[in-house]
């Protein structure tokens, strides 16, 4: 798949010696990885390796025992996760996490709450300020369904909707946050070969098209070497590669690792 060329900028969040335990066992053991503004950074690694438990601790889910996470040169030791989304990182999960009885539209319309200004009072009305700011919300929102070519499923309840769709709807959710930095859970999990293409697709124009910050989560080989900049591999909560695609490929530790040989 190719990409046409992109400028990679600065630093815009690096991990810092992190370690997370929950009782006696450990998940992440310390972790060092960075991210740079405009690239596509992969998290791979075996089952149980401590993708998720990363992810949880970018976006303030977890609140790990030992290191730092510095985002945008400000380093911090913990945030919740409404506090990482007022600063601009979103979120997919690797299980579905809309409100089904919801529309399309309506379930994407909640990735704009964070946004949205005015008061209760104004709110209750439904005028003024309220009314104004909601149209202007769903002018957003309507770009982006335009943008993931869900039109035709915009008000139908996502409870009825193909698996596929609803991860595209999750997608859209977190887009519509308008995302500085964008997490995916295992955004292709579950999917059949033509619903991964449509996904892979649409990652690399959310990348390209808004200059997003994408880092994933992907236990398809094939997709993350198409798709990323950079790979970073875990395995038993550990640090064993980290690098270009071709790098991680040729990295005897993360081949063990896949196979099965390393333990």
């Amino acid at each position: 798949m190719a990409r046409a060329s992109r400028a990679i900028g600065d630093v815009l969040l690096s991990v810092e010696n992190i370690s997370l335990g929950f009782g006696g066992v450990k998940a992440l053991t310390d972790i060092s990885f960075d991210i740079h503004k405009g690239e596509v950074r992969a998290i791979i690694g075996p089952n149980g390796a401590g993708k998720s438990s990363m992810l949880n601790c970018i976006n303030g889910f977890y609140h790990p025992q030992q290191g730092t996470i510095t985002y945008k040169g400000v380093p911090r030791s913990r945030m919740k996760p409404h506090e990482a989304a007022a600063q601009g990182i979103a979120r997919t999960f690797q299980n579905i996490a809309l409100f089904k009885g919801m529309s399309t539209l309506d379930n994407i319309m909640t990735g704009r709450n964070l946004r949205m200004k005015s008061g209760l009072f104004w709110q209750a009305l439904h005028w003024g300020p309220a009314l104004r700011e909601e149209i202007e919300h769903r002018r957003v929102v309507e770009r982006v369904i335009d943008f993931l070519e869900i039109q035709h499923v915009r008000k139908m309840p996502v409870g009825q909707l193909p698996y596929g769709l609803q991860k595209r709807v999750e997608l859209g959710r977190a887009l519509a946050a308008e995302p500085e930095l964008l997490l995916l859970d295992e955004p292709m999990a579950g999917m059949n070969i033509e619903e991964k293409q449509d996904m892979c697709r649409f990652v690399l124009d959310v990348n390209d098209t808004f200059g997003t910050t994408i880092c994933l989560i992907e236990h398809d080989m094939g997709v993350v070497m198409d798709i990323s900049d950079r790979v970073v591999v875990l395995d038993y909560g550990k640090k064993i590669g980290d690098g270009t695609p071709e790098a991680v490929k040729a990295n005897p530790d993360v081949v063990a690792a896949y196979l099965g040989t390393a333990h």
